[in-house]
């Protein structure tokens, strides 16, 4: 322990890991408001607009990779940093993929369940970007209370996700085909909204390692 912080003195510590993952968790909001307008807007036209954004939430991933590489010392352990952009850059995944399954599927327009949980979605993000900076702070007891935030609004996006997808089995005038496209979107939504979860939790983990 002695020598890690001696370490830590004498070698300046890389903060601009923290850029990468702010970035990330803007962009991660960015992609979930950009999914929101598909409540009022064309699939098409949302589909492109959030797949602009996953691809620069990718740029931001292989930054942080690169950076990685090439730095000694990092403010938090390399794997810790390595984990929180991954799962940032999972939520903006799933966020492209309801998009893209929208329109692979001819999703017209997003279902009651589908908008709840795009909303769902942009409180989630919301929040992570938010509170991301705190990280930077080492403001850990308030990352403790995002996770739970965060948590709960997960267990209400999977109680929408369960309840909207037990509807459509045991409605007999559900067609097959409707079914399945419903259950494509309805299933990256609330991956989505679980790797946002994901992301409270490695913080709330980070607080007790760090605080």
């Amino acid at each position: 322990m002695f020598l890690q912080r001696l370490v830590s003195f004498l070698v300046p510590r890389e903060e601009h890991f923290y850029d990468f993952l702010e970035q990330q968790a803007t962009a991660a909001q960015e992609g979930a408001r950009a999914l929101a307008d598909f409540k009022t807007g064309d699939a098409e036209k949302v589909r492109a607009a959030v797949q602009e954004i996953e691809h620069k939430g990718d740029g931001l991933v292989h930054g942080m990779e690169d950076a990685l590489a090439k730095t000694f010392v990092t403010p938090i352990d390399r794997e810790d940093l390595q984990q929180v952009s991954t799962q940032l850059d999972d939520i903006l995944d799933f966020t492209n993929a309801a998009a893209r399954a929208a329109v692979l599927f001819g999703v017209e327009r997003p279902s009651v369940a589908m908008a709840k949980l795009m909303d769902i979605l942009v409180r989630c993000t919301e929040e992570l970007n938010r509170e991301m900076p705190l990280l930077r702070k080492r403001a850990f007891s308030q990352l403790i209370e995002t996770s739970r935030t965060l948590r709960k609004l997960e267990k209400e996006g999977d109680a929408i996700f369960r309840d909207a997808v037990s509807a459509l089995f045991k409605d007999p005038s559900v067609d097959a085909k409707v079914l399945l496209r419903e259950r494509e979107v309805l299933e990256d939504l609330e991956n989505a909204i679980d790797r946002c979860e994901r992301v409270a939790e490695t913080l709330a983990l980070l607080s007790v390692k760090h605080g």
